[in-house]
């Protein structure tokens, strides 16, 4: 029988070496499946952009909802579009147009006019008749992520500014600086938009990439 590792059978060794490298790599490649799971809504926020890309636009269907919301499919069948969670609103962040151009007729937040304000007891969620709208504790609130985009923001220009960190309703847990970089903490951003609606720059060098953009 030929010998696998013959010198005068290049194919044959690299073949040989291929195969049992698959073999070694095969129990790896199992144990690294959770954390390729895990990773893959972080790759989904890159595919929308991030500081060291170029600034990408959320898809124009995709809206930021109030704190609490039911994932959208369920939203758009649950809620009843009474307006009940708009009008308990304190700083008017809640938004429904009746002409279903925005939103779906849905409520909706445009964070460049007025984000979440994360009110004290978020009456939003308790007044929802529907359910549509969740009670959830505010550390456990996913509307979105922000992203902070370099090339505009201040600093990359020699500024200060930090307005963004100092602003967040939860503060370091969320956002912060690193390096003269603002950071932001995937996990610890609830998506309020408080960021976005304060960023002097225009456009705003962070924004909210909403949670239903996340599993593009």
């Amino acid at each position: 029988m030929p010998d696998p590792l013959d010198s005068d059978k290049p194919v044959d060794r690299r073949r040989f070496f291929r195969v049992g490298l698959s073999h070694l790599l095969r129990p790896l490649t199992s144990a690294a499946s959770p954390l390729t799971r895990a990773a893959k809504q972080l790759e989904n926020l890159n595919k929308l952009g991030t500081s060291a890309t170029p600034r990408a636009k959320v898809p124009s269907n995709i809206w930021l909802r109030p704190p609490g919301a039911i994932p959208e499919a369920k939203l758009q069948t649950t809620c009843t579009r009474g307006g009940d969670c708009v009008r308990v609103c304190p700083v008017q962040a809640i938004k429904i147009d009746p002409t279903a151009n925005k939103g779906f007729g849905l409520p909706y937040i445009d964070a460049d006019s007025a984000a979440c304000a994360v009110c004290s007891g978020l009456k939003c969620m308790s007044v929802c008749p529907s359910g549509a709208l969740k009670p959830t504790s505010i550390n456990d609130i996913d509307m979105g992520t922000a992203v902070w985009w370099e090339q505009t923001c201040l600093r990359s220009s020699g500024g200060e500014c930090k307005i963004c960190i100092d602003h967040c309703p939860l503060g370091s847990a969320a956002i912060e600086l690193k390096e003269n970089r603002v950071v932001v903490n995937p996990h610890g951003c609830i998506g309020c938009g408080i960021c976005q609606q304060d960023c002097p720059t225009t456009p705003r060098s962070i924004t909210v990439i909403p949670i239903a953009a996340k599993s593009i």
